[in-house]
């Protein structure tokens, strides 16, 4: 298997569309075979206003989602 450590990637959402962003993979020195990946768009891009929007749309859906009930003593 190759890694490949830098790159980009396109993904597709249903709601903005198209979204590329680049990444970086580093290895974790103190768990071998496992790795980090960082995932970024490019400031000021179409994908870093489409990811604006999903944050902020997600924000907004968490706030007004109802909490859960607590747990009965």
């Amino acid at each position: 298997m190759r890694l490949h450590y830098t790159g980009t990637k396109s993904f597709h959402h249903p709601v903005v569309g198209d979204i590329e962003v680049g990444y970086e993979t580093m290895p974790l020195p103190a768990e071998p075979g496992l790795v980090l990946t960082f995932y970024s768009p490019e400031p000021a891009s179409p994908s870093a206003d489409a990811l604006a929007l999903l944050a902020n749309w997600a924000a907004t859906n968490l706030a007004a989602a109802p909490s859960p009930a607590e747990p009965h003593a």
